[in-house]
C-alpha cells in the first residue's frame, strides 16, 4: 500500500483521512479559541486579506472547501447576495456542524456538505470561486485537490490557496521552537490535546513552500498563479486563475 507522511510520521495513504479527521473531532470545539491564540489573532486578518484579493461579486457561486467552523463562508455569503451562492463543505463532519451551527446562529443558512476535496460531487465549470484555507496541507494527494478545483471553477474564475508556508530565514528558528513547543503546550491548556497540536506542527514543516505550491497549481491547470506571503511568509495566499 502505498505511503504518505502524517506530520511527521509515514502512514499508509488509506489511513491518513482517519487520522486527520481524528484530529479535526478532538479540536472542533475549540478551535476558534486556540487560532486566536495560536497565531495571536493574525489569521483574521490573512482571512480578511483572503477575502479582499477574491473580489466576490454579488450573484457569484463560491465553494469553500474545508471550511471548517464558517470563517470565510460566512463573509462570502453577504457579498454574494440573494442572487448568489455559497457552498459551506469540509470532509470532516464535526468540524462542519460547529461551522453550520454558527452560521444558523447568524441567520446565514447555506447549503453544507461533507465531501472530500479530491473528489467534489459537483459538476465542471459550477463556480466563479473556489477557497480553501488551512486546509490543502492536510490532504492526502495534493495535486489530485489542485485538479479537482480547477475542475468546478468557471474559466476565468480564481482559485484562493490560504496556507501556512515557509518563513523568511531571519525568523526560521523562533518561529520553528514556538511552533514545536508553544502550540502543543497551547493545545494542552486549552484543548487538553497536546497531540493534535503537535500534528499541525508538524503538516506546516511538510506542506510544499510557496514556489512548489506555485508550480503544482500551474500543472493542475492554472494559467497564472500569483503568490502573496503574509507576515513574512508564515503564511501564503496563492490565486490561481483558471484560463
Amino acid at each position: 500500500m502505498a505511503k504518505t507522511h502524517f506530520g511527521y510520521e509515514t502512514v499508509d495513504e488509506a489511513d491518513k483521512a482517519r487520522k486527520v479527521r481524528g484530529v479535526f473531532d478532538s479540536v472542533a470545539s475549540r478551535y476558534d479559541l486556540m487560532n486566536d491564540l495560536m497565531s495571536a489573532g493574525m489569521h483574521r486578518a490573512w482571512k480578511a486579506y483572503t477575502i479582499a484579493v477574491a473580489q466576490v461579486k454579488p450573484g457569484h457561486h463560491v465553494l469553500d472547501i474545508a471550511a471548517g467552523t464558517g470563517d470565510l463562508t460566512r463573509a462570502f455569503a453577504r457579498q454574494v447576495g440573494p442572487q448568489g451562492l455559497v457552498v459551506h463543505t469540509d470532509i470532516n463532519e464535526t468540524m462542519l456542524r460547529t461551522g453550520r451551527d454558527r452560521l444558523i446562529d447568524e441567520g446565514l443558512a447555506l447549503p453544507t456538505v461533507v465531501c472530500d476535496a479530491e473528489k467534489l460531487p459537483f459538476g465542471n465549470d459550477r463556480f466563479d470561486r473556489v477557497s480553501v484555507a488551512f486546509g490543502l496541507r492536510n490532504m492526502t494527494h495534493k495535486e489530485q485537490a489542485l485538479t479537482e478545483m480547477g475542475r468546478v471553477l468557471k474559466p476565468g474564475g480564481r482559485l484562493l490557496v490560504l496556507e501556512f508556508s515557509k518563513v523568511a530565514e531571519p525568523l526560521r528558528k523562533p518561529y520553528d521552537w514556538y511552533s514545536m513547543n508553544v502550540l502543543p503546550w497551547l493545545g494542552t491548556l486549552v484543548a487538553g490535546d497536546a497531540g493534535s497540536y503537535r500534528y499541525l506542527a508538524e503538516s506546516i514543516r511538510m506542506h510544499p513552500d510557496q514556489q512548489t505550491l506555485k508550480a503544482m497549481m500551474k500543472t493542475a491547470g492554472f494559467g497564472h498563479v500569483d503568490v502573496h506571503n503574509l507576515t513574512a511568509g508564515v503564511v501564503a495566499l496563492h490565486v490561481g486563475i483558471k484560463c
